[in-house]
């Protein structure tokens, strides 16, 4: 069996409506064509070879890799280095025009290096073997409703349902691959040239990740940050992804496996932020829009994850066939959780369409139309317990942080009708604001721990208890603030990395055991800028961030003791929060701070 490819060895490439996982061997282990949740064409991050992938390498094994981002860009480019010479293969997906394509160019750099190709085309999330022809060009693959075509000067032949090259290239050489995705009942359509495409590909990230507005410190990891969300946009839809994988575990070898192929709420008010820090007024609009189309409809319906188009019909289902990735199964397509109830969803999305009215956004009156109906839903449906933020599959509790983003949803509505004079009940939302206050601080704290709880009646601690001050509901000075943090540094964090909360079955339902999550990292920073502990702050962002792979990537979670990414990858919520808290650690008026004065 071949050796389990770190998930930190994987780069990202993407058209802005799907993306690929590219090894630093140079194989292409994950794709899912037209968009980011269809089947995939290949599977190999979650079985074998055999359920597709698409290897381009050296026939000899390397001295050295080498890898970057052409600056400013999506654009990836891994240099091999062997005992007869350099070579490099540039990989990307240019924006379409017309069907999505996976250009790569093989660049003779020095000397003269033999290659190897394997393609193995499977759609169905593995399943299905398609059928190949030879053609002048190259070949193409139809497997029901899809095709797949390539096209390159390298001659192919077929071996055991794979499709090899062998060819050298010389120092100068270009040597193209493109590959195309159609519907098999149309008629097929000429590519375009690749080497000239990855040059206008490049041009096209270059400027604009040129517009990058941001100017504090940590600007470079803020710029890949704000690309990677980019590229996690939806482009037709203005949705963004929580990631562009399914499956990865949170545990090596466990069950924590979800599909994040989808648009969550709870990112509202991070996305919004991290778009509008780095400038991207056109991205935040576009965002903003599709929260009200999402979550437009009875309030009691509104669901904490969508499909990248707003589709709320996400069947969570097993893929058998794929035994997951490093034999973590089930791998799962679809997610359980847009069926939960999670009351703090309904303050991320009346914040973040605050927080686009206090930032310029122009005014939209759908959205506050729908600001309205979900204020009055908050007031009447904020005593019931509910699943939570982390989505648990235990029993329903009355969770801290879900009730103080209750407090936020009406805190929102009051200073909408106070400071921008728009129409609403604004007693009735004001005297439920204050009566959840009264029964977060009377019923989530414990006074003789002298910190916040997770759920009301328990001792344990959670993560996302770090929001608290982040809202704007407690000062991070206050004392009850003061002990939640030192007890989350005590018992949740492990040099400075911090757990999301300790999962025992009976909170989650789930075997216990999980890495630290990367953006509760963040937001202990945060929590410490805020106290005054700056210099701590920077540390632990510090930590956070080199848990990066090499091109800067962050997954969801991290092993600090093992050295390991975990979790979906690259994950957008990692990236926000680099983002955000940059900005937080170098300004004193940053996310965190503006936020809580909202």
């Amino acid at each position: 069996m071949a050796a389990l490819t770190p998930i930190e060895d994987y780069a990202l490439i993407g058209d802005c409506e799907t993306g690929a996982l590219v090894s630093r061997g140079g194989s292409i282990d994950w794709l899912c064509l037209p968009r980011f949740d269809s089947p995939a064409c290949f599977a190999a991050l979650l079985g074998t070879p055999e359920h597709g992938r698409w290897l381009l390498a050296p026939a000899d094994a390397p001295r050295a890799v080498r890898r970057r981002y052409r600056p400013g860009t999506l654009v990836l480019e891994t240099e091999f280095e062997t005992g007869q010479g350099r070579v490099a293969v540039v990989d990307c997906m240019p924006l379409r025009s017309g069907a999505p394509d996976v250009f790569r160019v093989v660049e003779g750099r020095a000397g003269q290096v033999r290659m190897t190709m394997e393609l193995v085309i499977r759609f169905g999330y593995g399943s299905v073997i398609p059928w190949v022809r030879k053609t002048d060009q190259g070949l193409t693959a139809v497997g029901g409703a899809d095709l797949l075509r390539l096209e390159t000067p390298v001659p192919l032949h077929g071996e055991d349902f794979h499709t090899v090259a062998e060819f050298t290239v010389n120092a100068g050489d270009e040597v193209p691959f493109c590959l195309e995705w159609q519907p098999s009942y149309r008629p097929v359509v000429r590519h375009q040239d690749p080497v000239r495409s990855v040059k206008e590909t490049e041009e096209w990230w270059r400027e604009w990740s040129g517009r990058c507005a941001y100017t504090g410190e940590y600007k470079d990891a803020v710029v890949r940050s704000l690309i990677t969300l980019k590229a996690l946009t939806y482009r037709p839809s203005g949705g963004l992804l929580a990631a562009a994988t399914t499956s990865l575990p949170e545990q090596p070898g466990g069950v924590r496996n979800w599909d994040y192929r989808y648009c969550w709420l709870r990112d509202a008010t991070f996305t919004l932020y991290a778009l509008m820090l780095g400038g991207y007024t056109e991205e935040a609009r576009d965002w903003r829009e599709w929260l009200v189309r999402a979550v437009a409809g009875a309030p009691s319906q509104a669901q904490v994850v969508y499909g990248v188009a707003g589709e709320r019909l996400l069947p969570e289902w097993e893929v058998p066939w794929l035994p997951g990735y490093g034999g973590a199964a089930p791998v799962r397509v679809g997610n359980q959780a847009a069926t939960q109830f999670q009351l703090d969803v309904y303050g991320e999305v009346m914040d973040a369409l605050h927080c686009a009215r206090r930032l310029g956004l122009p005014h939209d009156e759908n959205a506050w139309r729908v600001q309205r109906a979900l204020a009055d839903y908050v007031a009447s449906a904020w005593r019931e317990p509910d699943e939570g933020i982390w989505e648990v599959r235990g029993p329903r509790r009355h969770f801290t942080h879900s009730k103080v983003m209750a407090w936020v949803a009406l805190d929102r509505a009051v200073k909408a009708v106070e400071r921008y004079t728009l129409p609403g009940p604004v007693d009735v939302w004001r005297r439920a604001r204050d009566e959840v206050r009264a029964d977060v601080c009377r019923q989530g704290f414990d006074a003789e721990a002298g910190t916040f709880v997770q759920y009301y009646g328990s001792r344990l601690l959670d993560a996302s208890l770090l929001m608290i001050p982040l809202v704007g509901f407690l000062p991070a000075t206050d004392e009850r603030m003061i002990g939640t943090v030192r007890a989350i540094e005590r018992h949740l964090a492990t040099d400075g990395f911090v757990a999301r909360y300790a999962t025992v079955p009976e909170v989650d339902g789930l075997p216990p055991g999980e890495g630290a999550f990367l953006p509760c990292s963040f937001w202990l920073a945060d929590n410490l800028a805020l106290q005054g502990r700056r210099a701590e702050a920077r540390r632990v962002f510090e930590r956070a961030l080199a848990a990066g792979n090499d091109v800067g990537l962050l997954a969801e979670e991290y092993d600090p003791r093992a050295g390991r990414l975990l979790g979906n990858f690259p994950q957008a919520m990692s990236h926000m929060a680099v983002v955000n808290t940059a900005a937080n650690l170098t300004s004193h008026t940053g996310p965190a701070e503006d936020r809580k004065r909202s």
